[in-house]
């Protein structure tokens, strides 16, 4: 499973990109709006630091087909070929997936609240479908399970798209799905950051420095030995 940046802050990007193994960044209009920075010159600083070859997935804004391909001709303009358009899985969404997808465009479905809509999408060129966990779990429905049975009908459909999960409260959320082997999960910094955050881990270190350093002296490593 792909482990994916949601956030638009290129300072949060570039810690998270130091200590973990993530492969791309999202983002959408509100995160983009949170930055109260131009958008292009956001996703041009994300772009350049992450570099050519990495995820980086852009959503359009447009509401009718023939915008959202305008919109997305610009993105790849402006952020190169590689970029994931993302496109809401509506039907003037479909629509210009068809339209994008004959062109080779990247596409990542958004907004997707429903298997029928990762279907439709996935049949109509989409790379990706991105199923919101946390709101569809706030619907009163199983979010993961959502996500889970997606997957399964991209296989059992020999549909060449996968699962961007997005829309996460918790790590156990994203555990769930990096077992059940979906494609991708994209999650926001707090998320990321708190994935390997636990006392008990922490004290478990400091025990063996503490216990080392009774040995050879306080503030020696390996190294002094």
């Amino acid at each position: 499973m792909k482990l994916i940046i949601d956030d638009a802050h290129i300072d949060q990007i570039k810690e998270i990109y130091e200590f973990y193994p993530v492969d791309g960044v999202t983002t959408n209009p509100t995160i983009l709006a949170k930055s109260g920075r131009k958008p292009y010159d956001v996703l041009k600083e994300i772009r350049a630091f992450i570099g050519k070859e990495a995820e980086l997935h852009v959503q359009v804004v447009a509401k009718d087909a023939a915008g959202m391909v305008e919109d997305a001709h610009r993105i790849l303009e402006e952020l190169g070929k590689n970029t994931y358009v993302k496109i809401p899985s509506v039907p003037e969404g479909f629509k210009a997936m068809k339209m994008l997808s004959k062109e080779g465009v990247n596409l990542t479905a958004t907004a997707i609240y429903t298997p029928m809509q990762a279907f439709l999408a996935a049949k109509a060129g989409a790379s990706y479908a991105a199923p919101y966990i946390n709101r569809i779990d706030n619907m009163g429905y199983d979010g993961v399970a959502i996500a889970q049975h997606i997957h399964d009908i991209f296989r059992k459909n020999n549909l060449n798209a996968e699962v961007l999960a997005a829309s996460f409260k918790n790590s156990q959320q994203m555990l769930d799905l990096a077992e059940y082997g979906v494609g991708a999960a994209t999650a926001s910094p707090d998320v990321i950051f708190a994935l390997v955050k636990n006392e008990a881990i922490t004290s478990a270190i400091n025990v063996f420095i503490s216990d080392f350093e009774k040995l050879v002296g306080v503030g020696k490593t390996m190294k002094d030995c």
